[in-house]
């Protein structure tokens, strides 16, 4: 029996104004502008057969990692959160200090891809907030694109002891023409950060990258991800990658029941033992979550 672990769901209220990327102005957005939380995510968990769930923030603010902490309180399927805190300010080790006394608090979320600068994880960060994420067993979650895994890849040979995650695949470009350059830098960057064996991968987030004409059914989506799936596998194995539903962004291209059954087909061919990591095992070993619920 396996248990199932969603590696990276978001909750999220409206009314507290810091999502500024989430705006009624942008209409391919407007089926996600609203509030969405436990109540909502409880029965398309269940309905999967999901017993537990990681939070990741969606906003660069302190409240937004409370806001999360205190609907982990409320929701017990929740096994962590993943916050945000400025690591370039000169107080967040005191503040990774503060969140840290919850239990629930598993790591932190700089939001790299909306950041101008690509190699910010390498000239930022203060020292004493990475000092403090390893002191306090905390882990990072690396939102990033193909065009920051260089800097990345520096970061994690400047830290060798510090769990890191690539949310997402880190996006592959699928939309984007063959000789496009993502392409090329997506491939050599991941294969690249697969050999550090502390870096994982999140299986998530990529039915929204991936172009509407080939996700029009389950079967067209699987095959068209199919390839990804196989270098990712390659690269990482299924012991270091983790499935995450990425909901609700995921509503965007397809419904939460839609990407269950595509990666239903997409883990076919694999064995009990592969599939048992890749929906649970990874997440629970990443966030250190075995015990249950935190």
């Amino acid at each position: 029996m396996i248990e199932r672990i969603d590696g990276h769901c978001h909750y999220w209220a409206l009314q507290r104004g810091d999502y500024g990327w989430l705006t009624p102005d942008a209409p391919h957005l407007a089926p996600i502008y609203r509030d969405f939380g436990a109540a909502e995510m409880r029965p398309l968990a269940e309905a999967a057969g999901i017993a537990r769930r990681i939070l990741v923030q969606a906003a660069p603010t302190e409240a937004e990692t409370q806001f999360l902490l205190d609907q982990g309180r409320d929701d017990e399927a929740v096994a962590g959160v993943v916050g945000w805190v400025d690591l370039s300010a000169a107080d967040s080790a005191a503040a990774l200090n503060r969140f840290t006394v919850d239990p629930l608090f598993k790591g932190v979320r700089p939001m790299l891809q909306d950041l101008e600068d690509v190699d910010w994880i390498i000239t930022r960060p203060h020292p004493q907030a990475i000092a403090a994420l390893k002191r306090l067993g905390l882990r990072f979650d690396a939102l990033v694109m193909p065009q920051h895994l260089q800097a990345l890849r520096r970061f994690v040979e400047t830290h060798p002891d510090l769990p890191v995650v690539i949310d997402h695949a880190a996006k592959p470009a699928f939309a984007a023409p063959a000789d496009d350059a993502r392409h090329a830098l997506w491939r050599f960057g991941m294969a690249e950060l697969s050999g550090h064996t502390q870096v994982y991968c999140k299986l998530s987030g990529l039915l929204t990258e991936l172009p509407a004409e080939l996700r029009t059914t389950t079967k067209a989506a699987a095959e068209a991800l199919r390839p990804t799936l196989c270098s990712l596998l390659d690269w990482f194995g299924p012991d270091r990658l983790i499935w995450g539903s990425d909901w609700p962004v995921l509503t965007i291209a397809n419904p939460f029941a839609f990407w269950d059954e595509v990666t239903a087909r997409l883990f076919d061919g694999l064995g009990q033992r592969e599939r048992a990591a890749i929906l649970g095992g990874s997440a629970a070993r990443f966030y250190g979550i075995e015990g249950g619920h935190a």
